[in-house]
């Protein structure tokens, strides 16, 4: 079996007509799209030259976040007037597959790390195509994104993972300043570079504590998505020495036996080491130039794999509270497998590494 064939199958067979894709085809409580899974799965069929499938994605968060433009001028109502945002201000993270709002659920879907996360696929996208017309086709979208994220980047909202809605958090911080920083470049706007340049100033101020970046404001602890702080969105430079500290901090408590744990007192299905987050790390060796670091983690991810070639959202081998599994396989059932953003992922950290080794041999 060939993983990366496989991989590729796998996010081309599960994307809707519309554009979308969905996050996992056999985990009902995923029949939905998030714009941040959907974002890097893009990316991956860009590093593939699928770019008939990634632009059809991009079509479609264009289409969704066009249709919320009424939301933009109710937020900035309800922050004038000191009022409290709620769901008619605020773009959701999640969408069915048509790009309709997700409706009647209590799960958290106030999240901003998804808008700045597409702002940097497209970029990409156009980086890898040439194809700068985008930017005019997709302008309004855009400006409605950048105003979006102008006026909210300093708000509480949930984390990557769903949680903590209370919270000012890192590695959202890190999308919305990646994803302004890349479509920037494209754009040359002096309010979007002042923008970018708050945030990042935000975050070195207030994300640092003991040398090492935080998992949220007015924490001590370390959260593997940190490392989006470097790989991909160059919030801080690889070799930043606080990043460096962070990193080891998320190598000493979160990787183990080749994978990597979202954070210490992680219990979602017992909190095994994520595929998607292992392949970041991987990403992260590989562009310092440790290969061999990052084929022992390429190696662990491909080991995940079914007898069909799907990789799951998590490895449960190894878990943090193991006490916590039955609970999430009586609620939801088993952990979602085939998982579009661990495939996705699982191809952008082969096509680096086979990209660094043919520049050695060059």
């Amino acid at each position: 079996m060939n993983l990366l064939s496989e991989s590729i199958n796998v996010i081309l067979e599960n994307q809707s007509d519309s554009g979308s894709f969905i996050a996992c085809p056999n985990f009902r409580t995923y029949n939905f799209c998030w714009i941040r899974d959907g974002s890097f799965i893009a990316n991956s069929m860009d590093v593939v030259g699928k770019y008939d499938s990634a632009e059809k994605f991009f079509s479609w968060v264009d289409r969704v976040i066009t249709t919320c433009e009424p939301k933009i001028e109710n937020l900035k109502n309800s922050l004038n007037e000191g009022k409290k945002i709620d769901k008619n201000c605020v773009f959701n993270a999640r969408f069915t597959l048509d790009g309709k709002e997700e409706k009647g659920s209590k799960w958290g879907n106030f999240q901003l790390d998804a808008y700045g996360t597409w702002l940097w696929a497209l970029a990409e996208h156009i980086e890898y195509t040439g194809n700068t017309e985008l930017l005019n086709k997709f302008r309004k979208s855009i400006d409605l994104t950048i105003q979006y994220i102008d006026n909210l980047w300093y708000y509480p909202n949930f984390d990557i993972w769903e949680e903590n809605s209370d919270k000012i958090h890192t590695s959202t911080l890190a999308c919305l300043y990646g994803g302004l920083n890349s479509i920037e470049k494209l754009i040359s706007s002096g309010e979007i570079r002042t923008l970018k340049n708050r945030i990042r100033s935000y975050i070195l101020t207030n994300c640092v504590k003991n040398s090492k970046f935080v998992k949220y404001v007015g924490s001590e602890d370390v959260d593997a998505s940190l490392l989006l702080l470097g790989v991909p969105f160059k919030v801080v430079d690889l070799n930043d020495q606080i990043y460096k500290n962070t990193v080891h901090s998320i190598e000493q408590e979160l990787l183990c036996g080749g994978g990597v744990h979202r954070y210490k007192k992680d219990t979602y299905y017992g909190g095994g080491e994520w595929i998607l987050l292992s392949c970041f790390l991987g990403w992260y060796y590989v562009l310092t130039g440790n290969i061999e670091k990052a084929k022992s983690i390429l190696n662990w991810v491909e080991g995940t794999a079914d007898k069909n070639g799907h990789l799951p959202e998590q490895d449960c081998s190894h878990m943090l509270d193991p006490n916590y599994y039955v609970h999430w396989v009586k609620q939801w059932g088993k952990p979602a497998s085939p998982l579009l953003w661990s495939h996705a992922m699982y191809i952008i950290l082969l096509k680096e590494i086979e990209k660094a080794e043919q520049a050695q041999l060059s």
